[in-house]
């Protein structure tokens, strides 16, 4: 009688030990709408009055009068061909430094070189 009451019993309770659980889980996103932003590049041409490799450019206008630019990475330099200066730049070497933003956020590109 006994081994009958435990087979029942097991037999009741074989269906809820095997039976599995799922979880579901869903995931929304959203999209922001794509935003459009615009940069422009601008130039400055003059004469170099300091030049610090890696550190800081003052280039003297003959409109603006003198320019500092911050160098926070190394720089290209090149000639009007595209072609790497390996020289320093000196005092009086003719340059454009082309840089993006305005005032404090100038942030230099390249210079070239105009001799």
């Amino acid at each position: 009688m006994k081994k009958m009451i435990i087979g029942l019993a097991c037999a009741a309770v074989a269906p809820f030990a095997f039976a599995q659980t799922s979880t579901t889980t869903t995931e929304q996103t959203t999209t922001a709408p794509a935003t459009t932003t615009t940069t422009s590049t601008t130039y400055t041409s003059g004469a170099v009055t300091t030049y610090e490799p890696d550190k800081t450019i003052v280039v003297k206008s003959e409109s603006e009068g003198p320019l500092s630019f911050a160098l926070h990475a190394p720089v290209r330099i090149v000639d009007k061909a595209g072609h790497v200066v390996k020289r320093a730049l000196t005092p009086k070497d003719k340059v454009r430094v082309y840089y993006i933003g305005t005032g404090e956020t100038r942030v230099v590109e390249h210079v070239e070189v105009e001799d």
